[in-house]
């Protein structure tokens, strides 16, 4: 890279910028994200390009999404030489994946800053069409709610959303000391591969989300009094599941066929 670039700008609280730095944690990524030819990749949050400095290298066109308004100049002008690279200058919250790419679905990737990566994963799932495979990193505490089991203390909301759409599985763990500045918290490598099929019963993305949302609002409580006026206990029961069951214990396709079932008895 060249060596008379800008110097680059201080990492700021409010966009939770943590910079890789750490090289051997950098080429594991790389390799775990086994890149094919004519494969498009996009990442989100490059940073101060660590990660990106070896992604340009594979070839392969790729979208770097960046909300820093000084880095995205710095980027454009590092990767200036590299005619597939594209530098994005906005919100991956608001990012629309089909502006990368019509045809062919995504590869994604990056340092996901930990204050906004839930909603960001949210986000995602609407456009997981567009997405061939997701490979991220993320907060430890995150990332042990996307693998989580149903009844255990770290399933929950994230978990069902996820779940329902994407096969997950962390890959390794990551210490602070690999970052600057160092987070207080430990992070994970996320790998998340599409379903070819939603578990149960196929339903509107935007019904299941707001039962699965009404339903952890009071996750202590029984599924008959957080889903009250919501769900009556005879539906609930119509959908094979346990009215006094508790939120956490039921699994993406159980909450599907309560959706199912919702949706049957409005149209009734």
């Amino acid at each position: 890279m060249d060596p008379d670039q800008p110097a680059l700008p201080r990492p700021r609280k409010r966009f939770g910028q943590h910079f890789l730095h750490d090289a051997g944690v950098i080429r594991r990524i790389v390799d775990s994200i086994d890149l094919q030819t004519g494969e498009i990749l996009c990442e989100i949050g490059p940073g101060q390009g660590a990660l990106s400095d070896h992604l340009v290298r594979t070839g392969n066109a790729l979208h770097l999404v960046e909300i820093d308004r000084d880095l995205v100049p710095i980027l454009r002008q590092r990767y200036a030489q590299y005619s597939k690279v594209s530098v994005h200058q906005c919100d991956a919250l608001t990012v629309e994946l089909h502006k990368f790419s019509s045809d062919q679905p995504l590869v994604m990737a990056g340092n996901l800053p930990y204050n906004i990566s839930s909603v960001l994963l949210i986000h995602l799932l609407s456009q997981r069409a567009r997405i061939s495979r997701m490979l991220f990193m993320l907060q430890k505490e995150v990332a042990q709610r996307l693998v989580a089991q149903p009844g255990t203390k770290e399933y929950g909301r994230l978990s069902v959303m996820v779940g329902r759409l994407f096969k997950t599985g962390i890959l390794f763990d990551v210490g602070p000391g690999a970052f600057t500045p160092p987070p207080k918290v430990w992070s994970s490598i996320v790998a998340l591969q599409p379903r070819l099929e939603p578990l149960g019963p196929k339903v509107p993305d935007e019904a299941f989300e707001t039962l699965v949302r009404q339903a952890f609002s009071q996750r202590r409580k029984t599924l008959r009094n957080t889903l009250k006026g919501v769900c009556s206990e005879t539906l609930i029961e119509s959908a094979g599941v346990d009215p006094s069951a508790r939120p956490q214990t039921l699994s993406p396709a159980d909450y599907a066929r309560l959706v199912s079932q919702q949706l049957s008895a409005a149209n009734c």
